[in-house]
């Protein structure tokens, strides 16, 4: 894992993302898509929304994924087997590019088939915590056919973009504050643990 943080690092102190494959051993995987895939057969997910707070409203026209926050006091052991690999990645960008991130904030998230999220940023306009984005992918056998791309915009362009297939294992990291990205329509159910590295205590 040593090998795959100095990447992220230098990912991130460069073009802002990096996609990483086969991020974690696959027998870990399909436990945690297990969990998942439980939670959305048991009702847990909801709606979600765009914006927070006050101003926190659902816009199917903008995003039509569904999601479940993953508390910390509430946790599997799987769960806080990758809340503290998340950790140790936070410590080390801390140490390199001297960010000042305090905190993991996760959920899982699915995106029905026709579900998806129009071009965005993850930071929010009027708080600025979250500052770099982790997505894992928990999608086995999934094709190019079944959609559901991540299109990763490079920094200040409209027209240049990479597209990154959800595939089971698959592991992005980006910079929250400035990497604009969108998912384009999912053909099937599409799983992911989606979640940022803040610069606050949550």
């Amino acid at each position: 894992m040593e090998g795959k943080f100095a990447a992220i690092i230098d990912a991130l102190a460069s073009n802002g993302w990096i996609i990483i494959p086969d991020f974690l051993p696959k027998n870990y995987l399909k436990n945690l898509a297990e969990e998942a895939s439980s939670a959305w057969e048991s009702g847990d997910f909801r709606r979600a929304g765009v914006g927070q707070g006050d101003q926190l409203k659902v816009r199917t026209e903008i995003r039509s994924d569904f999601i479940h926050w993953l508390e910390p006091e509430n946790l599997t052991a799987l769960q806080r087997e990758y809340w503290q690999l998340l950790d140790d990645l936070r410590l080390e960008i801390n140490r390199h590019l001297y960010l000042g991130l305090w905190s993991f904030e996760g959920h899982f998230a699915v995106y029905p088939a026709g579900s998806f999220y129009k071009k965005h940023i993850d930071q929010f306009q009027t708080t600025r915590h979250r500052m770099v984005s982790c997505l894992l992918y928990l999608n086995e056998n999934w094709q190019p056919e079944d959609g559901g791309q991540l299109r990763i915009f490079y920094p200040g362009s409209e027209e240049r973009f990479i597209e990154v297939l959800p595939t089971f294992g698959t592991f992005v990291c980006f910079r929250s504050d400035t990497i604009v990205h969108e998912v384009l329509p999912a053909k099937r159910e599409r799983f992911s643990l989606t979640g940022w590295l803040r610069k606050d205590i949550i």
